[in-house]
């Protein structure tokens, strides 16, 4: 599925309304399907068992992905992952530095059926990949880098989140997991990730908008037009109101008509949130952010 607009291929990107956790597609202007952390349920259709992967299957004609990345081995981030083999991904992307006991240590015993299923993919893909999905001559020019922090304690997994950074047609967003404090520190350590963040448009809240995924380091390199924070109605994301202080403001617009300007969007009051990179028939780039 490409996508394009005037005489440039444009970038998608979905995130869906899955309550507590993370889930996002991208569609590059190459054609590639790529997800980001498998979180299920949508609010919007009082659907709890929404599958993401599903539908991209079901109702939007994707029968492969491309890639997958999993942010890091927390329930939220994973659920979808009973419906992974359905879309015969062709290349994972996960933080496999951490050992079995890391993760097992790291999550609670009733979610052992979902961290099975993790470790059993996590464990056939390191075998198995293919050619790597993220150069930009595969995906119509779009860049996408992947930084993995390593060196933070494993009794915590969120600092050992893989923070995404999407480059195309002059616009740029950051796609991170649960980083905390901790693992901004070490990845800003990193001259490579500093030059790679710079000029960020977009940013993804780490951590669904919590103060521990706030990184005020971090906004000495960026500044963004715009927040997005992906959670639920009755969670916590104590951190909005900080995230709205760093960031420009962008104009977006509802399904249902008008626009409006905001600094902050979340899945838990504006639902599916979809963004487009490109540049027009004029030559001029453009960011188009789309809300219920």
């Amino acid at each position: 599925m490409r996508i394009t607009k005037g005489r440039y291929k444009i970038i998608k990107f979905v995130f869906w309304d899955v309550q507590h956790g993370s889930a996002a597609y991208i569609a590059t202007p190459g054609g590639q399907h790529i997800v980001v952390d498998l979180g299920i349920g949508s609010y919007g259709d009082s659907d709890l068992e929404f599958s993401p992967l599903l539908h991209l299957k079901h109702k939007w004609g994707v029968s492969q992905l491309d890639a997958v990345i999993i942010t890091h081995p927390h329930r939220d981030h994973l659920d979808d992952v009973f419906n992974f083999d359905a879309l015969s991904p062709r290349f994972l992307r996960s933080p496999n530095h951490l050992s079995e006991e890391d993760v097992r240590a790291g999550n609670r015993t009733v979610d052992k059926d979902v961290i099975n299923k993790y470790l059993e993919i996590n464990k056939k893909y390191s075998y198995t990949q293919r050619e790597n999905p993220f150069y930009a001559n595969n995906n119509g020019g779009a860049q996408i880098r992947t930084f993995i922090p390593s060196s933070c304690v494993t009794s915590n997994l969120n600092n050992h989140s893989i923070v995404t950074v999407i480059s195309h047609a002059g616009s740029k967003m950051i796609i991170p997991g649960d980083n905390e404090t901790a693992s901004w520190d070490e990845l800003l350590e990193r001259s490579d990730f500093v030059s790679s963040i710079n000029d960020t448009d977009i940013l993804v809240a780490p951590h669904h908008g919590r103060n521990a995924g706030f990184s005020s380091a971090l906004f000495e390199h960026i500044n963004p037009k715009l927040t997005i924070i992906s959670d639920g109605r009755h969670c916590d994301t104590s951190a909005t109101d900080r995230y709205a202080q760093k960031t420009q403001g962008w104009t977006v617009h509802k399904r249902s008509g008008g626009k409006e300007e905001r600094k902050c969007v979340t899945t838990r009051n504006d639902g599916v949130i979809v963004v487009k990179f490109g540049e027009n028939s004029y030559g001029k780039r453009f960011i188009e952010v789309t809300i219920d």
